[in-house]
């Protein structure tokens, strides 16, 4: 059989299997989502858009509406519109060839979100030090006759902000972002956050401190979900993707900056009155960038997309305007986002859209795939030691000033490695970088937790547990690390994916806290050469989860990530596995195998691709 035939024999197997699953639901919805403009005669489109501003208060602006619906129709082919002016196509072809020129007020609100992450890092790095500290000063010492009921108590104060998270804060993001709007809803939970930050270094006891930090996850919950949205809703398409990146990373820069704060700290010494001084001012330092960011979100342009949403045509161009090089592309886009706007609500009308999360096969299967990248975010044990490094230190024979050393390096290499996913992510892609990161971070934690078998008296222990947890650091950071929020926030469809990102974040959040409350009590009954080997193993079972449940979704349109999640699950981890053995028997025991026939088809079967908005919050 020639190759060509042989290509066609696959594809035609391929489609066979696979159609009639495909075809089950969301693609017609989707296409829609994708271009609701799509097929709309040129006179037709013109007359629209121009009733559009007229009954929107912005007739003024008609011939920008005019052109700017044509555009929307088709990005790609202004050069053949003869509406257009010579100067109106120099415009739409500089933000093709100059995808970062844009206005400095679209920088200023990229300066904010990252700064927003940078909180959330703090927020989550700065008890690290603050570890060695407050648990002797507020009664539930880590070792004595009561140490396994106080190492649970260390567990529930580190953990309590994410329990928050978890059961209410998560969910309390809608309804603050209906009524407050998105820089509503980042200026309360700043001005949270820096109130609990502040309190937690007022406090007195175990269970005082557990109440300041749980508040504090009313702060970091709507947040850490408001951001990336309020940032994808602002910016242009062509740099939409590597701002949802950005908050993995400026995170990561976040948990570094938590760490050298509590380094700044150690040596503070108390006073007559005030004890723990070095811890509380450690707590205490998170408040202050939070504090910079309510100061600062006003100075932001509300999102477009919001103000749409509540009817204020005017501000929402306003807006644009603001974020935007043109008056053409502010109105190009404020149309776009109109129709986009009418076709979900045609779409979302009389559904349950939770529910579908689970009730439909393909969003079930959406549901399954980012569920397991969260929940392995956690699992994988990054946050063991972004919490609890300086103890971990300790244990290993450091000193407290050696440990908290130690700790920054983490935070140092957690953030400097996560710039290679920016290129990785979409080249190598989501799924590879997984599949090859996680035996990795296996490896790096058996290889912390053997070496603590090593005498304690001798320098090679010291040594190999900093090794240790910086290798493990660097296999994170370009995989586990970024892969998750931007996973999630690609993998459902349009119409139902705000639902899927609040459930993943929840996701997350919930086993943050798990992870938390429960590492002082497996570090104490485990030992750290269990303790880490705990988490080796979850890796391991990660890598599996990654490799039968998790497609790729490195640039596939909507109708691809239709066809992608439409198949079932069973049919795709029987493929997985198949897979798998061959590239064993292949590049292993450099055996001859024969190909595999592809699991997909992602080329000619559909028609005009309509590729997916970066980000949870697509324009």
């Amino acid at each position: 059989m020639s190759i060509e035939n042989e290509k066609s024999s696959v594809k035609q197997e391929s489609i066979s299997d696979y159609s009639k699953e495909v075809k089950h639901i969301d693609n017609p919805a989707n296409v829609k989502l994708a271009n609701p403009l799509t097929g709309i005669p040129h006179d037709q489109l013109m007359d629209d858009a121009a009733q559009f501003a007229k009954s929107h208060g912005l007739g003024h602006l008609e011939e920008d509406f005019r052109k700017g619906a044509l555009v929307a129709q088709d990005p790609t082919a202004f050069e053949s519109l003869s509406q257009l002016t010579e100067e109106d196509k120099a415009i739409l072809r500089r933000e093709l060839t100059h995808r970062w020129a844009q206005p400095a007020q679209l920088y200023y609100l990229v300066i904010l979100c990252s700064l927003s992450a940078a909180v959330q890092g703090m927020d989550e790095s700065v008890i690290n030090g603050a570890n060695l500290f407050f648990p002797d000063q507020l009664g539930i010492p880590q070792t004595g006759a009561d140490a396994s009921k106080n190492q649970w108590l260390l567990g529930l104060v580190n953990g309590a902000p994410y329990l928050c998270c978890g059961i209410i804060g998560c969910w309390l993001s809608a309804p603050m972002n209906k009524y407050f709007g998105r820089r509503g809803t980042i200026f309360i939970s700043a001005f949270i956050s820096f109130v609990a930050c502040i309190w937690q270094g007022l406090t007195n006891t175990w269970w005082h401190l557990f109440i300041a930090r749980f508040i504090l996850g009313f702060g970091i919950g709507p947040k850490s979900s408001t951001v990336p949205v309020y940032a994808a809703e602002c910016t242009p398409p062509a740099i939409r993707g590597a701002l949802v990146m950005m908050w993995q990373m400026w995170t990561a820069f976040g948990i570094m900056v938590g760490t050298v704060m509590s380094l700044a700290f150690y040596h503070v010494a108390d006073t007559h009155n005030v004890h723990g001084l070095n811890w509380r001012l450690m707590l205490g330092s998170a408040g202050v960038p939070a504090l910079i960011i309510m100061s600062q979100v006003y100075f932001c342009p509300e999102s477009p997309r919001w103000l749409m949403g509540k009817g204020r045509y005017d501000k929402a161009y306003e807006s644009l305007l603001r974020l935007r090089q043109s008056p053409l592309q502010a109105a190009r886009d404020l149309y776009y986002i109109h129709v986009l706007l009418e076709a979900e609500e045609e779409i979302k009308s009389g559904r349950n859209l939770f529910l579908e999360l689970f009730t439909v096969p393909r969003n079930r299967r959406a549901t399954l795939a980012s569920t397991i990248v969260m929940f392995m975010q956690q699992f994988c044990g990054v946050n063991v030691i972004a919490y609890y490094s300086s103890n971990i230190f300790a244990q290993a024979n450091f000193s407290n000033i050696q440990a908290l050393i130690a700790s920054w390096g983490f935070g140092m290499l957690n953030w400097v490695f996560a710039f290679p996913a920016v290129y990785t992510i979409d080249t190598f892609g989501r799924r590879n970088l997984l599949l090859v990161t996680f035996p990795l971070m296996a490896i790096f934690l058996l290889m912390t937790g053997f070496s603590f078998y090593i005498p304690e008296d001798t320098k090679a222990r010291i040594a190999v547990v900093a090794l240790g947890i910086y290798l493990y650091t660097m296999a994170y950071s370009p995989g586990e690390g970024p892969v998750p929020f931007t996973y999630s926030a690609e993998a459902f469809p349009l119409y139902i994916r705000d639902v899927g990102m609040g459930w993943a974040t929840a996701v997350l959040w919930f086993f943050n806290f798990i992870v938390a409350i429960t590492f002082p009590r497996l570090l104490g009954a485990f030992q750290p050469q269990g303790a880490f080997g705990w988490y080796a193993g979850w890796n391991i079972i990660g890598f599996f989860l990654i490799l039968l449940f998790l497609p790729e979704t490195k640039a596939l349109s909507l109708e691809e990530l239709d066809q992608v999640f439409s198949v079932p699950t069973h049919t795709h981890a029987a493929y997985q596995i198949k897979a798998f053995t061959r590239n064993i028997k292949k590049y292993v025991f450099r055996m001859h195998v024969d190909p595999l026939p592809p699991l997909y088809e992602h080329e000619g079967a559909i028609g005009e691709k309509h590729y997916a908005p970066g980000g949870a919050g697509h324009a």
